[in-house]
Order: structure tokens, then C-alpha cells, then sequence
């Protein structure tokens, strides 16, 4: 990402001003290299769709540690956001859900992790609002259980006796009904997975693997996009973008094809034929 001088004006003395810096990162290594110790991640991914498996294999890479990550839920046992829990570079996660990862649970139970749940709706406001300028919301998710009065464990200690828990959130009424208060997400990085995107950072999303990648996009202050298949700006079809360059700041072409392409599918139900039943794997 160097600056490049386009001259004004011929001749001795020629004024030059530079041009717009470019999005476009040769590789996943250099994408992330910046990432410290402590850095708040909010990442893209509905179990293991829509997930930037190559920028979270090169953090991986580049090892910082004590992670705060924000994300629908961490990855699967190996894969994804798994990869960094397994190694123990997350300290802390927010997320809506936690699925069928058993080193999530163990390393939650066992005090090594300290896990905010919310709701998975809420999860998406905070993370829309950390996007938009809007730096808190109400909202009637939540009242009446932990999210609103406190007390939900979010660590506990190596002996199984909670060490940290939530607390209690500010509530008001309007009209007549209680809503709560929830804070906007504003993550030092974002890292999402486009299906295409252009030089600029516009950003187009395949189908479910759209899911929290724009929220992420729009949150994150500085957003890593990988991208399948890029383009030069004015080849998006405007009314096609599902996210605007503005929020993006990196762009890793990765292909179609090659390390980035494997798409995993967490649990593969098949159909057999008529008198056999289906089974799951």
C-alpha cells in the first residue's frame, strides 16, 4: 500500500499531489500484520458459512494474542474461529451462539475464556449502530431475565465458581413498555468474506454467506475484506452492492478457486432413497 505521485504539471518545480491509496493487499500475511496483542475482532460467519477462513488462518500466522472477538458464534472444532480458540489466542467472545464447539465449552468452564451471550438480533444492532455513529439503542430483547438485571456468568474460575459476571443494565419505559439499554460494538478490526467486490472496497455477498459480514464490515474501524473474484470499479452493477467501499479499507483478492475455496458444511444432512431414512453426518 505505497502513495503514488501523479503530477499536476509538466516542467521544473511541477506541483504533484498524491493518489488515493490502494485497497488492494497482495496477500492474507499482509492484510493482518498489524493486528496487535488485545485487538478487538468482529468477524463475519453463520457457523461455518460466509467465514474469512484465510484472514483468520494468517492471523493465526501471525499469532497476537488475548483476542476479543465479536462474531455470531466461534467457529467449529478445527475450522474457522476454532483455530484460534484451540491455540489460545482468544481471551474473550461475544456472540448470540455457541453450537456444538467442545473446546469452546471446556475453555469457558474451565475459567480459560470469558463469554458475553446475547441475543442474536441484539448482537446485530450493536454491531449496525457501531457502524452508524449511534452509540447506543433500546430495546425490549432481554428484559426481565440476566441480559437486563445481571448475574449471567461470563468467566468462571478454574475451581467451577464464577469469577466475572454481567452487570445490570440501565432500563427505561416507553409507553408504556420496559426496554433495555445495549451499547454500540466498535471493534478495532472487522474481517468479512465477499463473494465480489472491487478496488474501491464495494462489496457483494453470495446468498447465506451474506449474514453478518456487512455488520461486521460497517463496525469494524478498520474492515479486511478477502474477496472470491475482483473487479475494477464500474463493473459492479451499483444497485448490486450490498456494502459500500466506504467501510472497507483492505481488499485481499483470494480467487475463486485455491486455498480460499473450500466451503465446509457443518452438518451434511442427506436424503435417501424412498423406505430409507435420512441421516446426518
Amino acid at each position: 500500500m505505497e502513495t503514488m505521485e501523479t503530477p499536476l504539471a509538466a516542467g521544473p518545480g511541477a506541483l504533484s499531489t498524491p493518489a488515493p491509496l490502494s485497497k488492494v493487499v497482495a496477500d492474507p500475511a499482509r492484510a493482518v500484520v498489524d493486528i496487535p496483542d488485545g485487538a478487538t475482532l468482529a468477524v463475519c460467519g453463520f457457523g461455518s458459512c460466509g467465514i474469512p477462513s484465510l484472514l483468520i488462518d494468517a492471523l493465526h500466522q501471525a499469532g497476537p494474542r488475548g483476542l476479543h472477538v465479536v462474531s455470531n458464534n466461534c467457529g467449529i472444532d478445527g475450522w474457522g474461529l476454532g483455530i484460534l480458540l484451540d491455540a489460545g489466542r482468544i481471551d474473550r467472545v461475544t456472540a448470540s451462539y455457541v453450537g456444538d464447539n467442545k473446546e469452546f465449552a471446556r475453555r469457558y468452564l474451565s475459567g480459560q475464556l470469558e463469554v458475553e451471550l446475547i441475543p442474536q438480533g441484539t448482537l446485530a444492532e450493536r454491531l449496525r449502530a457501531g457502524g452508524s455513529g449511534v452509540p447506543a439503542f433500546f430495546t425490549p430483547a432481554g428484559v426481565g431475565t440476566q441480559i437486563a438485571e445481571g448475574g449471567m456468568p461470563w468467566r468462571y474460575r478454574a475451581d467451577g465458581t464464577v469469577a466475572v459476571t454481567s452487570p445490570p443494565r440501565r432500563t427505561e419505559d416507553f409507553d408504556g413498555r420496559p426496554y433495555v439499554l445495549e451499547r454500540a460494538v466498535t471493534p478495532d478490526f472487522g474481517l468479512v468474506r465477499a463473494w465480489k467486490g472491487d478496488t474501491d472496497g464495494n462489496l457483494v455477498f453470495r446468498r447465506a454467506a451474506r449474514n453478518f459480514n456487512p455488520l461486521c464490515a460497517m463496525a469494524g474501524r478498520i474492515t479486511i475484506a478477502e474477496v472470491e473474484e475482483l473487479c475494477e470499479p464500474g463493473d459492479l452493477d451499483p444497485d448490486a452492492v450490498h456494502l459500500p467501499g466506504i467501510f472497507v479499507q483492505r481488499v485481499v483478492p483470494i480467487g475463486p478457486e485455491g486455498p480460499g475455496a473450500e466451503k465446509r458444511i457443518e452438518k451434511l444432512t442427506e436424503r435417501r432413497p424412498a423406505g430409507q431414512e435420512e441421516t446426518s453426518r
